[in-house]
């Protein structure tokens, strides 16, 4: 049996004649560019987020970006988050002229050690970025108590959590805004890249919506230096499809964790953790194999025709690109452990239980050969 990473297609079957039906109608109307689209799905995923507004922007990268630039998060300002999210999450600021202060992560949750939060917060420190990483929410009564307390801004990255929640509420609608992305493998994915801010600040909203837009509040009114960074009506209408089955969707995601967690408990294997309060859509599911076997594990696994990845091998503070940054290997250790051991196991919905059944069977043999 040969089990994809990912399989778009079976999406793609659920929504076709709603997504055909709004592609006719954008192509008969030429309004590629913005246009009822987007304003569309802005009004629905708005009130999905339970915020006041949604900004379609060209992905999530750009969505962060457009985040710091409209707040003034710039050169010589700080900000924390943690090394063990993908580098899109820090591009932005950057980009910004501002500095990522990373600190190291609990190995149970996979996200902020609280303790090393406070210590690393500096007079220059400006906002608390937490990443609502594989679609496991952070703990925001934490990150907002911390928050509160040095008077700091919380922008939330939830690129990987649509429809994720803490205590009942939507994860994405904590912090001052927060980031989404659609890219195509997301739990709400284009067919493209796309992204959205979301916010309850009207004056935010404004600036954003400009800023999406080479800067302008009407047309060549140029008040801001902003970017081609708009959400595509086409792309538009593929979220607009696939929005409402979005809860079903992650339904299945959180029946098939539950199967990983039962079938997969007694191995000797690292399982993921979700804090109290909280449901995960489980937009990964990685598990740590230990002892160096990761390389192995993942050949045996391929073997037996399952695919896998790898969320993510490398802990920013040793990336390359940061080296300027001035971290050293052995400065994050839980973070470098994740990084060293982790393997995501194939998790979508319209998997089968058949193929459910045949990823557990495969990892179990693979610690009991």
């Amino acid at each position: 049996m040969n089990i994809p990473f990912l399989d778009l297609a079976w999406q793609e079957a659920q929504i076709r004649e709603d997504r055909e039906r709004r592609f006719a109608d954008i192509i008969a109307h030429t309004a590629f560019v913005l246009g009822p689209a987007v304003v569309e799905f802005e009004k629905t995923f708005a009130a999905y987020a339970d915020t006041g507004e949604a900004i379609g922007v060209s992905g999530g990268t750009y969505a962060l970006a457009m985040i710091f630039r409209a707040l003034g998060i710039g050169k010589g300002d700080e900000v924390i988050t943690i090394p063990n999210t993908f580098i899109a999450s820090i591009t932005g600021l950057i980009g910004e002229g501002a500095r990522p202060v990373f600190v190291d992560i609990d190995p149970t949750t996979r996200n902020f050690d609280f303790n090393t939060l406070e210590a690393a917060i500096t007079s220059r420190t400006k906002v608390i970025l937490p990443v609502h990483l594989y679609g496991i929410p952070a703990d925001m009564d934490a990150v907002q108590t911390i928050a509160k307390k040095h008077d700091l801004i919380v922008i939330e990255d939830a690129c990987q959590a649509h429809g994720a929640t803490y205590k009942g509420k939507q994860i994405g609608s904590f912090g001052k805004a927060a980031a989404f992305s659609f890219y195509p493998g997301k739990n709400l994915g284009a067919y493209g890249d796309g992204g959205a801010v979301v916010t309850d600040d009207a004056k935010l909203t404004a600036v954003v919506r400009a800023l999406r837009n080479q800067g302008c509040v009407t047309k060549y009114d140029h008040e801001y230096l902003g970017f081609n960074g708009r959400l595509d009506a086409l792309q538009a209408a593929v979220l607009s499809a696939k929005l409402p089955h979005l809860d079903t969707w992650n339904k299945m995601r959180r029946a098939i964790a539950a199967r990983y967690f039962k079938g997969l408990a007694s191995l000797p294997l690292g399982l993921p953790q979700t804090p109290p309060d909280t449901e995960s859509v489980w937009h990964l599911f990685v598990v740590e194999v230990p002892g160096g076997r990761r390389d192995d594990f993942m050949s045996a696994l391929k073997e037996k025709g399952v695919a896998t990845g790898i969320h993510y091998p490398v802990a920013l503070h040793e990336t390359v690109a940061l080296a300027y940054l001035g971290y050293k290997k052995g400065d994050f250790p839980n973070a470098e452990k994740l990084a060293a051991g982790c393997v995501s196991l194939p998790l979508y919905p319209g998997m089968t239980d058949e193929q459910v059944e045949y990823v557990i069977r495969s990892v179990r043999d693979y610690f009991h050969a």
